[in-house]
This record gives C-alpha cells, sequence and structure tokens, in this order.
C-alpha cells in the first residue's frame, strides 16, 4: 500500500469504550484491537495526523450504562473526540466538518464492531466521498463470521483493507 499523505489523512477509532472492549470478541479481543489502535494513534499524532475517537451515547438514557467513557490512555490532547448517537459517526454529529476544516480526504478506520459502527460510518464516509481504509488487525467483532464476513465481502467493495504494519504516512510539512 502506498503512503498516505498526513496533511490529508485522519485516523478514526470507533467505540473503543471500557465496556464494549470487554466483550466477548472475535477475531481477536477488544484488548488486541486497543493495544493496536494505539500503535496507530502514536504513529498518526508522530506524522502530525489528526486522530479521531468516536464513542457511542445511548439517546434516551440517563444516566448512561457504565463503561461508556473511552478506554483509558487512548486519547491525547489535540484528539478528537466525537460522541455518536446512532450505529454511524457521521449522522447528526459534526464529524464531516471537523475532518472538512482540516481538509481530510482520507479516512483510516479501526474498532468495534467492525460489521456495526466501524461499518456504518466507513459507508457514509465514502457517500461524502471520502477515500476509506480499513486496518483489518485494529478491527474486531461480536463474532468472526461477521467480522470476517464485513473485512471480505463488503470492505473491499468501500475502500482498502490492509493491516497495520503494511500502513505508512508522510509526515505533515
Amino acid at each position: 500500500m502506498p503512503a498516505l499523505d498526513a496533511r490529508r489523512t485522519a485516523l478514526v477509532l470507533v467505540d473503543l469504550m471500557e465496556r464494549i472492549v470487554a466483550l466477548p470478541l472475535a477475531p481477536r479481543s477488544g484488548a488486541d484491537v486497543v493495544a493496536t489502535s494505539g500503535r496507530l494513534a502514536r504513529a498518526f499524532r508522530s506524522a502530525g495526523a489528526p486522530v479521531v475517537l468516536v464513542r457511542v451515547e445511548r439517546p434516551g438514557a440517563e444516566p448512561q450504562p457504565a463503561g461508556g467513557d473511552l478506554v483509558p490512555g487512548l486519547a491525547h490532547d489535540g484528539d478528537t473526540v466525537v460522541v455518536k448517537r446512532t450505529i454511524g459517526a457521521f449522522q447528526g454529529t459534526a464529524l464531516h466538518e471537523l475532518l472538512g476544516e482540516r481538509a481530510i480526504t482520507t479516512l483510516v478506520f479501526g474498532g468495534i464492531a467492525t460489521n456495526l459502527g466501524v461499518e456504518s460510518t466507513a459507508r457514509a464516509a465514502g457517500d461524502l466521498g471520502y477515500e476509506v481504509v480499513f486496518v483489518e488487525d485494529a478491527l474486531t467483532a461480536l463474532t468472526a463470521e461477521e467480522h470476517r464476513a464485513a473485512v471480505e465481502l463488503d470492505f473491499p467493495r468501500l475502500g482498502t483493507v490492509t493491516d497495520a504494519s503494511a500502513l505508512t504516512l508522510d509526515a505533515a510539512r
């Protein structure tokens, strides 16, 4: 995979919240996804590319369920946190506008669940004209079958599927 332009690329990590990461997931654990996502986030920050952390709040649920915060240590100063209230992160949020302000054209995705929040957000991103990249080893789902179907059947139609070791960024200048 060619190097991505850090000036035009953002990392979008979906639903890496304590209660979601703790679920029984497959094909990899939430902890494994968080570890890979953390490495990606450090690389993006180092290259001067934005990191967007998306978390969900349930509409009408007060208080919100326990464990609704992002995994400790994931968010850093300068990151953007988007709170969504639907499966995807564009509907009813300012995500598109925030990315537009930074002239972002490519989104790199990681998170949970592959076939739900990540796929829904990526489909909307494609509809909005973004180039989409999926980091397979920074994704997991409730079942290995759901993950595999999204990665093998849907994602190649929506963008590029890669793994963290193949992803490189040209630093922002």
